[in-house]
C-alpha cells in the first residue's frame, strides 16, 4: 500500500485542478491501509477544510510560488502545516514523512523546499500567526469573495456560519418511520453502545455522538435507518404528501428525499425522481433498493420537461435546485477551492430558469417546495421574488416554523455547530 501523505497530496492535488473530493476519493482511498484510512481522510478533509489559511501561510514563507502545475508539492505543504496546527502528530514525524513524500512523489527538487519551510513555519508559527491575522483569507479559512458575500448577507450570523463551515460535521440519521420508531431505534443504538440522541427538528432524525460506519449501525442493511442531515429531512414534511398524490422530486441524486418522501406516505401514486445524470441515479437505485422502495427513476434534464413529461400534472414538486452548496461546506471542504464568486450570478439564472419550466407540471392548487443547500440570498429568496413577480399564479405560503429564520418569502437554516446544514425553503401555491 502506497504512502499515506503522498496519496493525501495526490487526492488534494486533484482538487486544485478543479475535481471534486467526492469524485476523487474512491480512487485514492483503495491506495491507502486499512489501518490508514482515517489519518488519509481526516488530511484530505482537514486540509481542504483550512486550506486558504493554509495558503496564506505558504505564501507568507515562499519568496515567490510554485507553479501551477505542481499541484501535488502545493497540496504536500498545506498537508504538512496542517498536521503541525491540527493534528496530533509529533512535530518531527510530521516534518520528517511530509519531507519523504517529496521522494516518492518523485520530486526530489521539492525536498529541501517542503523542509525548510515546514521547520520556519515550526519556528514562527506566532509571529506567523500576528503577521496574518487581518488577512481575511487567513483569519476566516474562507476565500475572501465568500466571506465578504456572507457578512453582506447575513451581518449578525456571518461569524458562526464561517465557523461552522470549518468544523466537522457531526453525523445524522433518518429513521424509517414505515419500519421502526425513532424511540425504539434510539433503544438499538444504546444496545449497541452507540451514543445518539434525538434531533430538535425532524420527528425521525438522530444525531450521534460520533461518526459511525454505516455497516456498524443496527438494521442499516436492513432498511431501519439512513445517513441524511437534519435539515435535509425537513423537506418531506414541508411537502405534505397525501395518499394518490403524483409527486415530483426534481433533481434528486444521492436520493435522501425521494426515499423520505416515500417512507412518510407509502400510498403515493407515484413518486418520479430526476437527475441529469445516469451515474447519480445509480445511488438513488441503491438506496431504494436497501429500503425497499420504488420510484419512477429519469436521467434526464429537469428543465427538457418535453423529453420526460406526460402532461399529467403533480400535486407535489420537490425542486431541490442546484447551488453553491454554501451551506454544506463543512461536509463538502472543497467548495471552498472550487466555486468561484461569478458561480452565484450564474447559479441563481439556472435556478430562475428550472422554477419557470417545472411550475408548468404543477396542478392548479396544488404546491411546489423550492429547497437549495445555499445559505447566500442571491440563490434564494431573491430567486422566488423574481419568479414571483412573473408569475400571476403563484403565491407564497409562509412556513411556520421553529427552525432557522424567517425571510421574505421563506425560511433559511444556517449551520450549526451542533445541529443541521445550511438549507434554504420556500412553498409556493399555483393558484386555481
Amino acid at each position: 500500500m502506497a504512502n499515506v501523505r503522498v496519496v493525501a497530496a495526490e487526492a488534494i492535488g486533484q482538487v486544485l485542478r478543479g475535481r471534486s473530493l467526492s469524485a476523487v476519493l474512491p480512487k485514492y482511498s483503495q491506495k491507502v491501509a486499512d489501518n490508514d484510512q482515517a489519518l488519509f481522510k481526516e488530511m484530505c478533509f482537514g486540509t481542504l477544510r483550512w486550506y486558504p489559511q493554509l495558503q496564506a501561510i505558504v505564501n507568507h514563507l515562499m519568496s515567490k510560488p510554485i507553479k501551477d502545475k505542481e499541484r501535488e508539492i502545493q497540496a504536500l505543504l498545506a498537508c504538512g502545516i496542517y498536521q503541525l496546527m491540527h493534528m496530533r502528530v509529533a512535530d518531527h514525524a510530521a516534518i520528517n514523512e511530509t519531507v519523504a513524500a517529496t521522494v516518492k512523489l518523485k520530486r526530489l527538487w521539492a525536498k529541501g523546499l517542503v523542509n525548510a519551510v515546514l521547520r520556519n513555519f515550526q519556528r514562527q508559527q506566532q509571529q506567523i500567526a500576528d503577521k496574518l491575522s487581518n488577512r481575511p483569507e487567513y483569519a476566516t479559512a474562507h476565500p475572501q469573495w465568500l466571506a465578504n458575500r456572507l457578512k453582506a448577507a447575513w451581518p449578525e450570523q456571518a461569524e458562526e456560519i464561517l465557523q461552522s463551515n470549518n468544523l466537522q460535521a457531526p453525523m445524522c440519521l433518518r429513521v424509517n418511520a414505515s419500519r421502526c420508531s425513532r424511540d425504539d431505534y434510539l433503544q438499538l443504538l444504546a444496545d449497541a453502545k452507540i451514543g445518539a440522541s434525538a434531533t430538535q427538528y425532524s420527528d425521525c432524525g438522530i444525531w450521534l455522538d460520533k461518526p459511525q460506519e454505516v455497516t456498524e449501525l443496527p438494521g442499516f442493511a436492513d432498511g431501519l435507518v439512513s445517513v441524511q442531515d437534519e435539515s435535509a429531512q425537513l423537506a418531506a414534511s414541508l411537502l405534505d404528501v397525501q395518499p394518490g398524490h403524483l409527486v415530483l422530486d426534481a433533481c434528486c441524486a444521492p436520493g435522501g428525499k425521494t426515499c423520505h418522501i416515500l417512507e412518510s406516505e407509502p400510498k403515493l401514486a407515484t413518486l418520479t425522481s430526476i437527475d441529469l445524470e445516469q451515474s447519480r441515479l445509480e445511488r438513488c437505485k441503491q438506496n431504494l433498493l436497501r429500503l425497499d422502495l420504488q420510484a419512477n427513476l429519469i436521467a434526464a434534464d429537469v428543465g427538457a420537461i418535453d423529453q420526460w413529461w406526460d402532461n399529467n400534472s403533480f400535486d407535489r414538486i420537490l425542486l431541490d435546485a442546484p447551488c453553491s452548496a454554501s451551506g454544506v461546506i463543512r461536509r463538502h471542504p472543497d467548495i471552498k477551492l472550487l466555486r468561484k464568486d461569478s458561480d452565484i450570478e450564474n447559479l441563481s439564472k439556472i435556478q430562475a430558469e428550472l422554477l419557470e419550466k417545472v411550475w408548468k407540471t404543477l396542478r392548479k392548487g396544488s404546491m411546489l417546495i423550492y429547497a437549495t443547500c445555499s445559505v447566500l440570498p442571491q440563490e434564494n429568496d431573491q430567486v422566488v421574488a423574481q419568479f414571483l413577480a412573473t408569475n400571476n399564479d403563484a403565491s407564497s405560503i409562509k412556513i411556520e416554523a421553529d427552525w432557522g429564520i424567517t425571510t421574505d418569502f421563506g425560511r433559511q437554516i444556517f449551520p450549526s455547530a451542533k445541529g443541521g446544514d445550511g438549507f434554504y425553503y420556500s412553498r409556493l401555491q399555483k393558484n386555481s
